[in-house]
């Protein structure tokens, strides 16, 4: 593989995924990152607002944008990505990676001459690799798609029930209540019952590996969590197949795929945090199986996918950049 150096620019370079791109890429073997733009924080160094960064770098957020690089990283609320596209005129040569949800959805994916490509490189790698605009999959969409699309793809998906819990970095850096952590301490509660907005996205990608099931109903219900980052979920399903057959299906699915690993052992949300790992369990009682899956929401759920994708993007090694550690304990 050729050296090359990959010119980043990133927008929304204050937030929770702002912050954990810089990270990785900070310490990317390919990359020189240009521009994080952020117009609240112009002119700081990124370690006064991201304080871990102290003695990593001494670059500062700009109000600028420069196009002289080869891709940029929009780390922008939902519904901001399309705005920022449609008031500054981004050359069609530079790839665009967005971690929104501005176009995830087949019925939004074009904006202009670009068509993004939904970024889940478990089943759209092949696009990935050809694309110059990606909509990078939502933290809860990735945890439930991954549990479920072995299951679509071999046609024996039914009605889903699935539950699912998040740490707090999964609802932004805003001020919110609910977000406090006297309110967060010692709490749970549910939240967006059956109308969280990553339904949309998890039934298009089911659709797409498995378009002979129709329709299929999803039942998701959302957990605000007591602890700072990772998604654990349970997804239940009426299965007539064997445990074994039913893992050796997974196995198959996900064979020669660098992060997702099935486990036989119970699963924990520790073994996923801080890394770009999905990890995910089978357990089947009669005809009863349920489906647990892991991540972590900041890196396989956010900025550790968009690296991935970057990487498929530019002809590296997927795993370029993302070699890192769990935390354990």
């Amino acid at each position: 593989m050729e050296d090359v150096t990959i010119k980043v620019g990133i927008v929304g370079g204050a937030g929770y995924t702002g912050g954990e791109l810089i990270r990785i890429l900070l310490h990317h073997p390919t990359v020189e990152i240009s521009f994080i733009h952020s117009r609240s924080n112009a002119g700081k160094l990124l370690s006064s607002v991201h304080q871990d960064l102290i003695g990593e770098t001494a670059l500062k957020f700009t109000d600028l944008l420069d196009e002289n690089v080869d891709v940029i990283f929009l780390c922008l609320g939902h519904g901001e990505s399309k705005k920022f596209l449609l008031e500054n005129n981004i050359s069609e040569q530079i790839k665009i990676i967005d971690l929104a949800n501005d176009f995830r959805l087949q019925a939004d994916s074009r904006i202009g001459n670009r068509q993004f490509v939904y970024g889940l490189p478990e089943i759209n790698k092949d696009q990935i690799v050809h694309s110059n605009s990606i909509a990078n999959p939502g933290c809860f969409a990735t945890t439930i798609q991954l549990g479920l699309l072995p299951l679509a793809k071999a046609g024996i998906l039914n009605e889903v029930y699935t539950t699912g819990i998040t740490g707090s970095t999964g609802a932004g850096q805003g001020f919110s209540a609910t977000g406090h952590f006297s309110w967060r301490a010692n709490n749970i509660q549910a939240y967006k019952t059956l109308t969280h907005q990553h339904l949309g996205e998890i039934c298009q990608s089911l659709a797409q590996v498995g378009p002979e099931i129709g329709n299929i109903k999803l039942n998701f219900v959302p957990w605000r969590g007591d602890f700072t980052r990772g998604i654990f979920v349970s997804s239940q399903v009426k299965s007539t197949l064997g445990l074994e057959e039913l893992i050796a299906l997974f196995e198959s699915f996900y064979e020669g795929n660098r992060f997702v690993h099935v486990s036989k052992d119970p699963i924990f949300l520790k073994q996923v945090v801080n890394t770009n790992k999905a990890v995910i369990q089978l357990e089947k009682v009669d005809n009863q199986l349920v489906i647990h899956s892991a991540i972590d929401n900041l890196l396989k759920g956010a900025s550790g996918q968009a690296v991935q994708n970057m990487n498929l993007m530019f002809n590296l090694e997927e795993d370029a950049g993302l070699k890192l550690k769990s935390t354990g304990f």
